[in-house]
């Protein structure tokens, strides 16, 4: 008898430590989920678009996995669920900016188009002028950087790496302008 008793006091024991979390399940499931949902942030260009909120959904997916490592599963639990939800925003965050970077790079690449063309057209109005050939040289050489400036530009935006397409664009349409003293009438 004095071994039932043993028993009943170590099976209590058992229950009782279970019933405080000692026996508690990591949540993979939760972890597998935040897992998942940064992969497709990831997909959608988060990793551009919303930098800091992916970076935050990954942080907080560490954080889960540091937590089941310390048996900590109730915050284990949080922390995936935070990474989830971040990396949900991040890839909705990161449609948004993403569709408004396009249509920014498609508007600065059709400006740059039309910059090119008037940039032809002060050439050809330059050379019809008989202009000097140093003058002639100054707007050959702005239609031509523009040119590769926009055909690179062109390129990249078919790679869909809008905010560099905006970066190509930037520095020649200063320098592309019109000069100030050249006319475009004959």
């Amino acid at each position: 008898m004095r071994a039932g008793r043993r028993w009943c006091f170590v099976s209590s024991f058992i229950v009782a430590s279970c019933l405080v979390g000692a026996c508690g399940d990591p949540p993979d499931k939760e972890i597998q989920q935040a897992e998942s949902a940064i992969v497709a942030a990831r997909a959608a260009g988060a990793e551009t678009y919303s930098r800091s909120e992916f970076d935050a959904s990954t942080n907080a997916l560490k954080n889960a996995h540091a937590a089941v490592d310390a048996r900590d599963y109730r915050q284990a639990l949080n922390d995936a669920l935070d990474a989830r939800n971040r990396a949900q925003a991040a890839a909705s965050e990161s449609t948004d900016r993403r569709a408004t970077a396009r249509s920014d790079a498609d508007r600065a690449l059709r400006n740059a188009a039309l910059a090119l063309v008037d940039a032809r057209a002060r050439f050809r109005t330059a050379q019809a002028a008989h202009r000097p050939p140093r003058a002639l040289a100054a707007e050959r050489k702005a239609a031509t950087e523009l040119e590769s400036r926009v055909q690179e530009a062109r390129a990249t935006f078919d790679r869909a790496d809008y905010p560099k397409v905006l970066e190509i664009l930037a520095a020649p349409a200063a320098r592309c302008a019109p000069p100030a003293h050249t006319s475009t009438r004959s």
